[in-house]
């Protein structure tokens, strides 16, 4: 984003001139203020300048950087990354924890505590890695941040207590994520105990399960008593096999943050995932708006280590600032380099702190669609109410309003006031919250004013329901229609210099130059065209009314024949409505 001094400055123009020319495109820019790309462009144009978009401070190289295309025979299988969630006391610490007594060494096996967010487990088959986030909450707002760690989700449902509203929270947020998931129904060694019940109830919320047909994973476990814990973790490993998770050893390292704090004796601490590359000691790095150069790698069990390869949780010291959840973490090849680099992003960052990113709204929709946006032919709601039943016929009625070219996606539909976790999977999904005889928590909102997210409460249910169908219409493509405005038959024909002339007498309406023309003979379209030329006798005119002769000429044509009808017509853009969408 380029300021107008440095436009001026880089084609040797007055900076008068330049905030002039902005003028004159309706943007009113002070001499200090960034442009967008495309207003710079237009300038510079104007200017007789090709502006060429080069990559902001490192920002694609170090994305190219990471996603380059790896060579296959330096990818090697690397191990699954699995987030447990679901609802709050079915289990998941329990089963955490299980599955990490049960799988420590030997010798490690007394009083160890979990050192970070994220741990290891070994089996004879492998290992799997497991993050430890605090619910949907914290999986969904880094997803926001455009983090993509999870490779698995273990949903974790209590056998005795059935489905819940997190349960099916998880569920929703894990699919929007597009994360395989293994359901792990926990404690099946409690009397009242039902397995079955839980494979029904999830079946209907899209999740059949692989016995019935389907394609979910689910295992009957038990924290408490560690039964059938080697059974998810192999099945755990069978599904990253079908993924075939692979990484590059072999380069400089990336990751993703999965928190960072201040501690008092450490300074600026931050765990990160390695995802790609091996991260050693005393490599330079940056992250976010951070950067500095390793110091010390700290494993799960609080061991220094002194290499970290793909799939690895570690905690690194040596940073200079706070990154923040979900930051990528980046290796570079020098400090001097990581520092240049977030300093750039800082002063950037400090300049548009202001500027939150734009989400979807109902009346945004139809700009969004003529702006490019691949997402504007979809609008995801986030859908609360206050019974079941509304919710039900508010779910049907909207997703039944999808045609060929738009589409309602209620990516989360449940009972009761909109939520922080609401809001933010909104957020993350670019959709819109929409209440029926419900209201917002206080936290909800402040998150909703801060990352302008849309709320909208209704009272009535076919206002909600003609907001969003007028929204969608927004989208439809309209509809060009051909209208009749004259008629007339070829009466003779004339050749002249460059093709031929129809002498014609006009019908019905008028003929006007320049206005389309339909050839018909045998009831048939013979050419669809233009009227190039129009003439009265000899004179040239611009229009033909009823009841009058002239000749007609189409660029291109020539095989008028005596007899042919000629339809002359305008082309109308009409608005179309939902009902006249093609299904």
């Amino acid at each position: 984003m380029i300021t107008v001094r440095e436009l001026s400055e880089k084609m040797e123009v007055k900076t008068n001139d330049v905030i002039k020319k902005l003028m004159t495109l309706g943007v009113f820019a002070t001499i200090n203020q960034r442009l967008e790309t495309e207003a710079a462009q237009v300038v510079a144009s104007d200017f007789g300048f090709e502006l060429e978009v080069v990559a902001m401070y490192k920002e694609e190289e170090l994305a190219v950087t990471k996603t380059e295309k790896e060579d296959p025979a330096k990818l090697k299988p690397r191990p699954p990354v699995v987030t447990i969630m679901g609802h709050v006391d079915h289990g998941k610490t329990s089963l955490l924890d299980a599955i990490r007594k049960s799988h420590v060494a030997e010798g490690e096996s007394g009083g160890i505590t979990q050192h970070i967010g994220a741990y290891k487990v070994k089996v004879d088959k492998g290992e799997v890695v497991f993050l430890d986030t605090p619910g949907h909450e914290a999986f969904t707002a880094m997803r926001a941040r455009g983090a993509k760690v999870t490779d698995i989700v273990i949903l974790v449902v209590s056998a005795t207590d059935g489905i819940m509203p997190q349960t099916l929270e998880a569920v929703d947020h894990a699919k929007a994520a597009g994360v395989p998931i293994v359901v792990a129904v926990n404690k099946i060694d409690l009397p009242g105990a039902n397995p079955q019940k839980i494979r029904q109830d999830l079946a209907n919320h899209g999740l059949q399960a692989e016995e019935w047909g389907g394609k979910t994973i689910f295992v009957d476990v038990s924290a408490k008593k560690r039964l059938n814990l080697d059974k998810l973790i192999e099945n755990l490993l069978l599904q990253s096999e079908i993924l075939e998770l692979k990484a590059n050893p072999d380069r400089l390292a990336h990751g993703t943050v999965l928190e960072a704090k201040m501690d008092p004796k450490r300074g600026a601490v931050a765990t990160i995932l390695v995802q790609a590359g091996t991260l050693k000691n005393g490599d330079a790095f940056v992250s976010g708006l951070a950067y500095g150069k390793i110091k010390a790698l700290v494993d799960d069990l609080g061991r220094r280590i002194e290499i970290a390869g793909p799939s690895t949780p570690v905690e690194i010291l040596g940073l200079t600032g706070n990154p923040q959840a979900g930051d990528t973490f980046t290796v570079v090849e020098n400090e001097k380099s990581a520092r240049d680099i977030a300093e750039k992003r800082r002063l950037v960052h400090r300049e548009q702190m202001m500027a939150h990113q734009k989400h979807m709204t109902l009346v945004g929709l139809r700009s969004a669609l003529t702006s490019g946006s691949s997402k504007a032919k979809d609008l995801n709601i986030v859908l609360k109410a206050d019974t079941q039943g509304s919710l039900q016929a508010l779910r049907d009625s909207l997703e039944g309003m999808a045609t060929t070219e738009c589409r309602v996606r209620v990516i989360h539909g449940a009972i009761g006031n909109a939520s922080e976790s609401d809001v933010l999977l909104a957020s993350a999904s670019d959709a819109v919250v929409l209440m029926f005889h419900a209201d917002a928590d206080a936290r909800a909102k402040e998150i909703a004013d801060h990352d302008g997210v849309e709320i909208r409460s209704y009272e009535i249910i076919y206002d909600l329901i003609e907001d969003v169908k007028a929204a969608l219409e927004g989208l439809l493509a309209p509809e060009v229609v051909d209208v009749i405005v004259g008629k007339g038959e070829v009466k003779a024909t004339f050749a002249v210099k460059g093709g031929n002339i129809a002498g014609t007498a006009v019908r019905d309406g008028k003929v006007t130059r320049g206005g389309f023309i339909r050839v018909m003979r045998d009831g048939k379209s013979v050419h669809e065209g233009k009227v190039s030329t129009l003439k009265h006798f000899k004179d040239d005119v611009k229009e033909i009314d009823k009841g009058q002769e002239c000749g007609i000429g189409i660029d291109g044509f020539g095989g008028f024949k005596v007899g042919d009808l000629l339809e002359f017509f305008v082309k109308e853009t009409r608005t179309r409505r939902l009902s006249q969408s093609p299904r």
